[in-house]
């Protein structure tokens, strides 16, 4: 591979400030973001089960088949984004924020998903089809941060507002049906319609906002990724190319054992707790709404918490600290329910408040430290490659998702689970209470343990930077010796091949 050229083709306009209101904007568009995944990850399967009809063997088949599909659609959006600045259409609008405008008349294919009384069929296909509308928003939305600033306070501050924003439309996730039940007088299935239009609509406003207040990078034409020309088959093999490189940074690798591991035990958890609360708590489906509403208050204070933290000591410090948090509630909760509470004892808000603490950081941190990772990528191949890692990024998390939501179904059927009975089985709750338990802990601990690994933070970032501005300016050879230590225990590749050397 030829060395990049040092000299920029042209000379890049000033840096443009970044103000309150982009910050704003920026973080709003978390609502479909996290809102969606907070919705999805806490209702979709007992609104298949317990309202549809569906057994939780089909519900598993709806998100195989959706995954299978996102396979292919959510790499290609970034990588085409990527390389669509050389287009009339990404030079009007922008090569990411093209796909923003575009995705927001599409945005109420969220509502159709919620739609009760249809068949496996029609449920399988609308969940297919908000996931494409999502991936062609999302992917372009988690590149801006590193497009609209190099800074890495700044980078941290937009991190800082997506998850505040997020943990806003979470708390609404959570307490909405317990509303809206309030409103209709009873546990109906149309709870969960009216709250797909709301958020439709909050989707569709918020995408709108981002796309006007948000701007993308100039880039000299040796750091854009594409050639012209390039037939179907050349753009998918250069796709996963693409995709199996962003595997080799060792930043990025680190980074995705730490987002899985506060990710998917927080998916576990969600998919599990409805049904733990109704079925082995006997509680109800607005109980479980309300616990699931307070615990995303307390997240969205210890967002604020994590931000600090984040900022003053290391990244993966406050990472554990959180996920012992975390895990601290889950056994306490676990312990309540062997005790004999039920959904109506106080006594569940303490663990619910254990959770939480742990839960806003663990959202929090995952996705300040993933708008480094160009960077990283940038010294290893002298491009900017942010579609690529939110495309790997996107498919990984709904990826994850599915398959803790889909696997909690599938081992709550093996377990005796019946859909639409009042009442389950003994075997059938113990069960359900080892998955939430069991479940959360084991993904806990897996990114615990590689948070040790993980050694990026305001200081080395700073070294990372000014290497990149020195192997720009023509240089072969690092700074000092400590400068080297540092880029290639991020890069995980020797200095000598680093700038598209090998």
């Amino acid at each position: 591979m030829n060395a990049p050229r040092p000299i920029a083709e042209q000379e890049a306009p000033p840096a443009r400030r970044v103000g309150l209101i982009n910050f704003i904007a920026y973080g709003s568009n978390d609502f479909l973001g996290a809102g969606s995944m907070a919705i999805v990850s806490g209702w979709v399967l007992i609104f298949y089960t317990k309202f549809c009809g569906l057994s939780a063997g089909q519900a598993a088949t709806i998100f195989a088949v959706a995954r299978i599909l996102d396979a292919f659609t959510s790499p290609l959006i970034g990588h085409i984004s990527d390389r669509f600045g050389g287009h009339w259409l990404g030079r009007r609008f922008g090569r990411r924020r093209f796909f923003i405008l575009a995705a927001i008349p599409l945005l109420p294919s969220f509502a159709l998903m919620w739609l009760p009384g249809q068949g496996f069929l029609y449920y399988l296909v609308t969940y297919v089809l908000f996931e494409m509308v999502y991936a062609m928003e999302i992917i372009p939305f988690e590149t801006l941060a590193a497009e609209m600033s190099t800074d890495y306070a700044t980078k941290a501050k937009f991190a800082g507002y997506r998850i505040l924003f997020g943990q806003v439309s979470a708390i609404l996730a959570g307490f909405m049906p317990l509303w809206l039940i309030e409103w209709l007088g009873k546990d109906s299935p149309q709870t969960f319609f009216y709250m797909g239009v709301i958020f439709a609509g909050l989707f569709m406003a918020t995408a709108g906002f981002l796309y006007a207040f948000s701007w993308e990078r100039h880039l000299p034409a040796s750091a854009l990724e594409g050639r012209k020309g390039e037939g179907v088959g050349s753009a998918f093999t250069a796709l996963y190319r693409n995709l199996f490189s962003t595997m080799r940074v060792r930043a990025f690798r680190l980074h995705l054992g730490m987002y899985l591991g506060g990710y998917i035990s927080q998916d576990i958890f969600n998919a599990a707790f409805t049904f733990f609360v109704i079925f082995a708590l006997a509680g109800t489906t607005a109980i479980a709404s309300g616990l699931l509403g307070t615990l995303y208050v307390v997240q969205l204070v210890a967002v604020f918490i994590a931000i600090n933290m984040a900022l003053r000591s290391s990244p993966a410090r406050a990472y554990r600290l959180a996920a012992l948090s975390f895990g601290a509630g889950v056994v306490a909760l676990i312990g309540l329910w062997w005790g004999g509470e039920t959904g109506a004892s106080w006594t569940l808000y303490i663990p619910i408040a254990l959770a939480g603490l742990g839960r806003g950081a663990l959202n929090y941190i995952p996705w300040a430290t993933y708008n480094y990772m160009a960077d990283v990528d940038e010294i290893m191949t002298g491009k900017r490659r942010e579609g690529s890692f939110a495309g790997v990024m996107t498919f990984i998390r709904k990826a994850a998702q599915a398959a803790a939501v889909a696997g909690v179904g599938l081992v709550m059927q093996a377990g005796g689970f019946q859909s639409r009975a009042a009442v389950q089985s003994a075997g059938a709750i113990h069960v359900l209470a080892w998955v939430l338990a069991a479940g959360t802990l084991a993904v806990l601990a897996a990114g615990i343990a590689v948070s040790f690994r993980f050694r990026l933070d305001s200081r080395t970032h700073g070294v990372l930077m000014a290497e990149i501005e020195h192997l720009k300016a023509g240089a072969r050879t690092p700074t000092s010796p400590e400068a080297r230590e540092i880029v290639e225990d991020l890069s995980g590749r020797s200095y000598e091949r680093l700038w598209g050397r090998g």
